[in-house]
């Protein structure tokens, strides 16, 4: 392993490496919060630099398996742009090429199957306003159909539309999708999503009426969030998150 990663680092710039060792990162923290689906979803990032390169998961691999080294350069095409052992799977990058190249601030794509996403997805009425955690998301929040497997290039003109300039996007039917300007911002992003599904389906589950934040409080939380968290807050949490990681394996940095 060690023969393979001084590989791969030598052959990519300072700024990339890093990019490598936050997306393995965000994958291991995925894997350990639950969140993770086999091998049948995908986080992408963005390479630093002119070219519209990414990175993503080696088809095949657990998401706790993934390392910096491991990660998949690839073009918006979805096919390899630098030599690896490992497979991708351009299907898996229909939804995350779309935004990528619609987005320049989204730097990471971070697209979950959840079961308490999955749930909150399959709902009418969506994500509500009962918690604080969900103020922070339907801030900045998107819905977008269900149009079968994600498979489809003429999908992408609808996704990118519906998930506009927002953050946070519930993909009916589907699972999560978060986008941020690093893996720590996309990561703080889904945290949020994730734990307002988990807390709704808690509080429906009691079946007694849900009272709901009132709409001018929701109107102000996106000033409030600023104050409060510097921005969405992912810089400020994701050392705490990467001490979290290496105190168990710190083995996503090779």
């Amino acid at each position: 392993m060690q023969a393979k990663t001084a590989a791969v680092r030598d052959l990519v710039s300072a700024e990339e490496w890093q990019a490598r060792v936050d997306l393995a990162a965000a994958y291991r923290l995925s894997a350990l919060f639950g969140w993770d689906d086999l091998i049948f979803t995908h986080i992408s990032a963005r390479v630093p630099g002119p070219e519209h390169h990414f990175l993503i998961n080696p088809y095949g691999l657990m998401f706790d398996e993934i390392t910096a080294s491991s990660l998949v350069k690839i073009g918006l095409d979805g096919e390899k742009v630098m030599d690896s052992p490992y497979p991708v799977n351009p299907a898996g990058f229909t939804i995350h090429s779309a935004i990528h190249q619609a987005r320049e601030d989204a730097l990471c794509v971070m697209h979950l199957h959840t079961r308490h996403g999955v749930a909150i997805s399959a709902k009418k009425h969506g994500l509500l306003p009962i918690s604080q955690q969900s103020l922070f998301c339907l801030a900045s929040l998107a819905y977008h159909d269900y149009e079968g497997l994600a498979v489809n290039d003429d999908e992408k003109p609808r996704l990118v539309s519906n998930l506009g300039d927002k953050v946070h996007l519930i993909l009916r039917n589907h699972g999560l999708l978060t986008i941020g300007i690093s893996a720590a911002e996309a990561f703080l992003a889904m945290y949020n999503l994730e734990r307002s599904c988990e807390i709704q389906l808690m509080a429906e589950a009691g079946g007694a009426e849900l009272i709901q934040i009132a709409q001018p409080i929701l109107d102000g939380i996106t000033a409030q969030a600023k104050i409060v968290t510097k921005g969405i807050g992912g810089e400020l949490v994701w050392p705490g998150l990467l001490r979290k990681l290496d105190a168990r394996d710190t083995s996503y940095r090779d």
